[in-house]
This record gives structure tokens, C-alpha cells and sequence, in this order.
């Protein structure tokens, strides 16, 4: 076991505490960014001028009629720039452009004494477009050949001899939309510029160094001239990764101008009609499998709508080619990855950052192939996990495999998933109109980020005389826990009660160089590194200790506040002991560090271990579906994730409860719809609201939630032992959809195989039992659907109604000179 991954005896992590900061959540004492706001004198309140246009050039740009505005102080534009006019870090992202690239794009910013009088300053601003033609949906980019960025491919095997052998072979094309993060706290920043011109900006980031970058380059100024605070976040997803650089330099370069602090905070429309979301895909694939079930190749294009800038675009893109294997061994692959360029928001990071768009594909695949085999998709699926010994298509060898399949008996066992099905199949022979699904799916995620270099992390440790701690650590808080686990780490590795630990807010003045809160690595990096430090205060702490009890340093022990020996004979208090140390002018506290080891990735080939391990989880899923409106229910959910050895088990639970209903709402219920009429309005966001975009609710939650932490599932070379929860549970939510699919199924005859479109929305899922029951009304004896049938339904226009074919039947249709 490694010295990182070890635990003392009754460690503080493994306690199941509250949340460092539920008690100021739920009381409405916890701050905000925008909440100091109230505290600040003198503030500038900053609107946008958003362009009507999907796409246009700026022909025209007249700001003194907002000046005669009441209220209104100044208006920022591409003039104003002392530095580099761009908000990315691909530096294609103009923060004031020239050339609108989506309907909502702000094209200057109005500061005003108050936000009305900022609001009716930006509706004075006179601007002149010539519209521009656009592309709104990656099916229109596809065919219009749009593409940026790079395009990467996994490949493994003999691909063709792979689909030469195969008993049988199944195509289809699938596409499914992305998800707005729709985080409770909108996009905010505060920044104030002292005496000596340096900026100091409050922002809610999840990326405080990046942030600091892009706010200096802005401005043409050095890092060091710039220092980013996030004292917490009401949510980021993703969302808060790499979108709030460019309202943070807003918000510094007026206050650069003015010498007033300004603040930027967005509405909820502004937020949803200006920032980035989760990517979009669609996918070809053809997919071969012998006799027994057993998956022989897939040669898949997947294709990223990445909206008009790259943002994140390409590691997105990259995790979700790593991420098509899901938990499957897939031995002859191929698979091409393509970012299609939009006139939308730049879609961004979103939990799972590629993952699950990679994931839903396979798990699509199976869904739709296992009727066709005549085999039950349970055991098509478990009769495909990976094995010892097995890499997956990127070459990374795969540890613990055998974890899926302890997490899918468990859910057997726990779920009573035999009986239930037994039972579903008489509920559904009884029932004319509902039917019932029961889906079992699994979960298998690489932890660390794409980018090898943003897997290092920092952290301060400060030791006070009378032996309080406080930490600061380079990772952001939004909600998630990850304050609460440090604490824990910390008290752990002192030896300390909980209550003798603090915590600081994240600044890039107290740890620099910071990598993002994101790729679920906060708690490893950021814990390392927590370790680390305190670790460097204890080395001392012996020393002194040593001398005092007349041991060996090596011979001390720190145990719940008491500095002991190895016998236990004599201790000393542990602020005692600090005390004496300070006194002996001992260093007190320590800068820790922490680098993720053995990671090792060619992005240029798409080969390596880019991942330390892989997190691993098991849900089931049942689901009520109502055959006249496709309305549903889910009746239960089982579900067993491993966390390794958890280091806050309440903050665990509540991450796994929290990324499946969130998985649940991107895969059945938020609909994102942008106007691609040839209207006027084309681009504009149709769903901008919480009126219009259905978030999941109460309503939503399962009947019967049971999760569980896989036991004994130790995680060597992780602090603590443990394992990432943030990001892996949400894929969980695979098991809502295929229940759907198979409820909508049941409206047809046994084998039936429906498409399901994504989101499965209650239209969505109506539309495919309808084709299940097309399928059993208009069938004939070689199983072709009948359009004149009664009760058969002609295809609609707009539905993703292609029918899965067998090899043979394509090859037979190629020969006759059919499409």
C-alpha cells in the first residue's frame, strides 16, 4: 500500500460529516460573488449589447446616444483594449468582435450606475449589421463541410476482418443534444483596482489561474498584476471552466478605465442565450458481432457541434473517442472524431466533459442491437465486459475490470432484477396501454485530465501558534463537497480533530498556477497536495516532539490532538507542542505540491495511459411509460459506484444521487432548441428560460433511490485510498433511457427494436412505441413494415426513424441498386 493511500487509525476522512458550509447553504448566510456587491462602495453595474443575428459584420458602431442616458458612465469596446482583444485561450474568441458569430453575441458592454440604467444605455447603443448566411444545426455543418480544430482517431485491430467474420452487422446513425448547465448562480464577477493599479477581481470560476490569465492579457499586464478570488460557486458543471475569463475581463477593464470597482452578473436568459453548454454529437456507426453476442469491431464518426469557437471543444472531443469502449472489450475498432463550427454559443466543459457523449453511443448501440440478436440486453451487455488483461483501444491496460462485475452482481442481487423482470413481463401482457422497462447499464470512466500538465496541484498549509490550521488550496468549491474533503484531509494527516482545521478561500495569490476544478480530479489533486503540506509541518513537528518525549522522531505519533509515542507512554497536547515549536523558531506551515504519477499520452496518435484509474459503477433502472402520451415514470433506481475508500461517504451519496437525476435531465428531459427557420430570428436560442427548458424535479425523482458505495475497493496510489465521485455517476443515467427504450418496445411484438431519439422526451418516447407498434400492425412474414397497415403511422419528417438493417439486407439492397 502507498504512503499516499494509506490510513492512519480512526482517520477524520471516511466520517460521514455534513457539508463544511450546508448550515450557511440552507440558513442564506453562505456568500457569493454576487452578494459582494452590497459590500463594495461606489459600484458600476455592466450590460451587454447582444446582437440579433446569427451571424453579421459589425458595420456600425455608435455608443454616444447611451452616454446621454441617464446613469450611464461609459461604454467598453474594441477600442478600449490596452492588451489582446480576445477572452480564450485559442485566441479565437475576440472579446469585443467585429464579425457576429451567434444570435445573443455581445458586441460592447455598457457600465452604469445601476443596472437599469446600464440595461436602457445598452438598448440606446445604435449598431448597424450586414447580416451574414449561417449554420445553426452539425447537421448543416456536416454537409456544408464545416469543421475546425483538429480530428483526432482511436484505432485498434484489423477493422475490415473484423466485420468480414462477423455473424452479424448492424449500422444506424444517432444524434442527441447537448445540456445547459443552468447552475443556480448565473455568470458573476467583481473586480477592483487599488491605489497601485493592481486588479483584484471576485469571480465564480472554476478555473481562478485561468481566469488571472486571460484578465492579464486583456489588459497587457503581467500575472502578477492580477489576483482572482472564488470564495464559492452556486454551481458550475463545467460551465465555470473556461466561459468566465471574458465577463472577468470586462468587469477588470472597466474598472482599469473608471477607478470604480464593476461588477458583471448575468441574468438567467443572458447566461443561457451568451454561454457555452454541453456538446451536441451525431454519429455514423456500422457494428459486427459474432454468434454468442460477443462485439467483433465498430467503425464509428463522431462529430462535436463545437458552436463558433474551439473553447474545449478538442479534449472533449478526444475524451469522448476514449470513452466509446464504455466497460466493453471491443477488439477491432476505428473511430474518427470531427468538431463541426456552428453559429451558436461555444459549446464548453459539462460534467463528463466528452464521456458521456462517447458512452451514449455504445450504450445506443446495444440497446438497439440486442432485440435484433434475440439476446436480452442484461446479458448482452455483461457478457461483453472487459477482462483482465484487456487494454482498451488507446492502449491504457484496464485495472480491476472485475469491479464492474462485482457492482453489476450487487445490483442483481440487491435489485432483484430477475424477479422484477418476471414480474414486468406479466405486468405488461396484462396492460394494454402502460407498459414497463427495467434496464441495467455500466459505467466505466478514466480519472485525470486529457491535458497531462493540469494534473499538478498546490496548497498551503499554515499552522498557528496556538495550534488552529488554516488551508488554502488551489481547488474551487461549488458545492461539491471538496472543501469538506480537504478539511478531512488535513485533520487526517495532523492528527487532528476536525474542529482545529479552517479553510481559506481560493486565491492565485496564495497557491499559484492552478489547474481547473474539473475531470472529477479535485479531491486527488488538491488532497495530494494538502497532504503533502501538512506532511512537511509534521517532519518538523517530530523533531521537536522527539526531543520532548526522548524518543525517536520516527517513534512520534499524532492521534486526535495528542502527540504520543509509539507505546503510548507519555503525550503531550498537540497545541502545546506547536506552541514549543514556535518558541524553538520552527517553520509552522508549508506550500505542498502534488503531481498525478505514471500518467503518460501522445494526443498526436491518441495513444498512452492518460488516466491514473478508472472509476466504476452499476445502475438499474424501471420505468412506467403511458402509451397515449409517452408521459413516464421512474419507479425505482438501484445503484452501486465505487469510490474507493470513500473520504466523505455523505458528500459521496449525495454526488452520486445528484449526477444521475442531472444524467437523467440531459438524456429524457432538457430539450435545447435553436430556430434554424430562415426567418429573421435564426440562431436565436428558443429555449431561454426555466419556462421553456425543463429542468428535472421532484416529480422527476425516482420512487425508490438506493445507492450504495462498493465496498473494499481500496484505491492504492490515491490520497487516502480513494476515488473521484464528480464526474462518473452521471453516465449512470444510460439506465433511464434504455428502461425507456425498452418500455416503448413492449408496445410491439417480442424483438422489437425502437429508435429512441435524445433527449427522450414524452414526445420522444411516443413516437418510438408508436413505431414498436407499427412494427407489430404492419409487419410481414420477412418482418417489413407495412405503411398501409392499420394503425401504422407514416414517419415523420423529423424523426430519427432509421431502421436498424442486417448485414445481409444491405448487402442484398447495395446489390439491386437500392439506397
Amino acid at each position: 500500500m502507498s504512503a499516499l493511500s494509506e490510513r492512519p487509525a480512526n482517520p477524520v476522512v471516511g466520517q460521514e460529516i455534513p457539508h463544511e458550509a450546508a448550515a450557511l447553504h440552507v440558513t442564506g448566510l453562505a456568500l457569493y460573488t454576487d452578494d459582494l456587491v452590497q459590500r463594495t462602495h461606489a459600484v458600476l453595474h455592466a450590460h451587454p449589447v447582444q446582437a440579433p443575428h446569427a451571424h453579421a459584420r459589425v458595420t456600425g458602431l455608435r455608443t454616444a446616444p447611451a452616454l446621454d442616458v441617464p446613469g450611464v458612465v461609459r461604454v467598453l469596446t474594441a477600442d478600449d483594449v490596452p492588451g489582446v482583444n480576445d477572452a480564450g485561450v485559442k485566441h479565437d474568441e475576440p472579446l469585443f468582435p467585429s464579425e457576429v458569430m451567434f444570435h445573443g453575441h455581445a458586441v460592447c458592454w455598457v457600465l452604469g450606475e445601476t443596472l437599469e440604467a446600464a440595461r436602457l444605455g445598452s438598448l440606446a447603443v445604435e449598431v448597424d449589421y450586414e447580416p451574414l448566411p449561417s449554420i445553426v444545426s452539425v447537421r448543416e455543418a456536416i454537409e456544408a463541410d464545416s469543421f475546425q480544430g483538429a480530428r483526432p482517431k482511436v484505432e485498434r485491430g484489423d477493422i475490415d476482418a473484423g466485420f468480414d467474420g462477423a455473424a452479424h452487422v448492424f449500422s444506424g446513425e444517432f444524434e442527441f443534444a447537448g445540456q445547459e448547465h443552468f447552475y443556480l448562480e448565473t455568470h458573476a464577477s467583481l473586480a477592483l483596482v487599488d491605489e497601485n493599479g493592481q486588479v483584484f477581481i471576485q469571480s465564480s470560476t472554476q478555473h481562478p489561474t485561468e481566469t488571472q490569465d486571460i484578465v492579464a492579457h486583456v489588459l497587457g499586464v503581467p500575472s502578477n498584476e492580477v489576483t482572482v478570488q472564488c470564495l464559492r460557486m452556486g454551481g458550475g458543471f463545467g460551465g465555470k471552466e473556461m466561459q468566465p475569463h471574458g465577463y472577468a475581463a470586462i468587469a477588470a477593464l472597466g474598472a482599469r478605465l473608471t477607478g470604480r470597482p464593476v461588477r458583471l452578473r448575468l441574468t438567467r436568459t443572458q447566461d443561457m442565450t451568451m454561454s457555452g453548454k454541453r456538446h451536441g454529437f451525431h454519429a455514423q456507426w456500422r457494428v459486427a458481432f459474432d454468434e454468442s453476442g460477443l462485439i467483433r469491431a465498430l467503425d464509428a464518426t463522431l462529430t462535436s457541434d463545437g458552436g463558433w469557437s474551439l473553447d474545449l471543444s478538442e479534449p472533449v472531443l478526444a475524451r469522448a473517442l476514449c470513452h466509446i469502449d464504455n466497460a466493453y472489450w471491443i477488439p477491432n475498432i476505428r473511430v474518427n472524431g470531427r468538431i463541426a463550427k456552428s453559429h451558436k454559443t461555444s459549446q464548453t466543459a459539462f460534467r463528463g466533459f466528452g464521456g458521456p457523449q462517447g458512452m451514449l453511443v455504445i450504450e445506443d448501440i446495444l440497446g438497439r442491437c440486442a432485440p435484433l440478436l434475440g439476446i436480452d440486453p442484461i446479458d448482452l451487455r455483461s457478457r461483453n465486459f472487459y477482462a483482465d488483461g484487456q487494454s482498451t483501444p488507446y492502449g491504457q491496460p484496464v485495472r480491476h475490470p472485475e469491479r464492474t462485475g462485482t457492482c453489476w452482481d450487487q445490483v442483481l442481487t440487491t435489485g432483484d432484477i430477475r424477479a422484477r423482470q418476471a414480474k414486468i413481463e406479466e405486468f405488461n401482457a396484462t396492460h394494454e396501454h402502460t407498459k414497463r422497462g427495467l434496464a441495467m447499464t455500466p459505467v466505466k470512466f478514466g480519472i485525470s485530465f486529457n491535458f497531462t500538465a493540469f494534473n499538478q496541484a498546490g496548497a498551503l498549509v499554515h499552522v498557528y501558534k496556538d495550534g488552529s490550521v488554516l488551508i488554502t488550496h488551489g481547488g474551487t468549491e461549488m458545492g461539491q463537497g471538496l472543501h469538506t474533503k480537504m478539511l478531512q484531509v488535513a485533520a487526517t494527516t495532523l492528527g487532528v480533530p476536525l474542529s482545529t482545521v479552517r479553510l481559506a478561500p481560493t486565491r492565485t495569490d496564495k497557491v499559484p498556477n492552478t489547474s481547473a476544478t474539473a475531470a472529477s480530479s479535485g479531491a486527488d489533486l488538491n488532497g495530494g497536495a494538502v497532504k503533502n503540506a501538512c506532511e512537511q509541518v509534521l517532519e518538523r513537528l517530530r523533531e521537536v516532539a522527539g526531543r520532548r518525549l526522548g524518543v525517536h522522531p520516527a517513534d512520534v505519533r499524532f492521534v486526535d490532538g495528542q502527540v504520543t509515542t509509539v507505546g503510548g507512554s507519555e503525550s503531550v497536547p498537540w497545541a502545546d507542542l506547536v506552541n514549543q515549536a514556535y518558541f524553538q523558531r520552527v517553520q509552522l506551515w508549508a506550500a505542498g505540491f502534488y503531481r498525478t504519477e505514471g500518467l503518460h499520452w501522445d494526443s498526436s496518435i491518441m495513444h498512452g495511459s492518460p488516466f491514473k484509474y478508472f472509476s466504476y459503477g452499476v445502475a438499474a433502472t424501471e420505468v412506467e411509460v403511458d402509451g397515449f402520451t409517452g408521459a413516464y415514470r421512474t419507479r425505482r433506481v438501484d445503484i452501486v459506484h465505487d469510490v474507493g475508500d470513500s473520504l466523505s461517504p455523505l458528500v459521496d451519496i449525495g454526488q452520486v444521487e445528484g449526477a444521475f437525476v442531472q444524467g437523467a435531465g440531459w438524456l429524457t428531459l432538457e430539450d435545447l432548441r435553436w430556430d434554424e427557420s430562415d426567418r429573421p430570428s435564426r440562431g436565436r436560442l428558443a429555449t431561454q428560460a426555466a419556462s421553456t427548458y425543463k429542468l428535472p424535479s421532484f416529480s422527476e425523482m425516482p420512487e425508490v433511490f438506493n445507492v450504495a458505495l462498493l465496498q473494499r475497493a481500496h484505491e492504492d496510489g490515491a490520497v487516502y485510498g480513494s476515488k473521484a465521485v464528480g464526474e462518473p455517476p452521471l453516465m449512470l443515467a444510460f439506465s433511464v433511457r434504455e428502461a425507456l427504450r425498452q418500455a416503448a418496445a413492449a408496445f410491439g411484438p417480442s424483438g422489437t427494436s425502437v429508435d429512441l431519439a435524445s433527449p427522450a422526451t414524452p414526445e420522444a418516447v411516443w413516437w418510438a412505441l408508436e413505431q414498436a407498434r407499427r412494427s407489430g400492425a404492419g409487419q410481414d412474414e420477412h418482418g417489413h413494415v407495412d405503411e398501409g397497415a392499420p394503425g401504422v403511422v407514416p414517419d415523420q419528417p423529423d424523426a430519427d426513424d432509421r431502421p436498424l438493417r442486417p448485414h445481409s439486407e444491405l448487402a442484398a439492397q447495395s446489390a439491386s441498386g437500392g439506397a
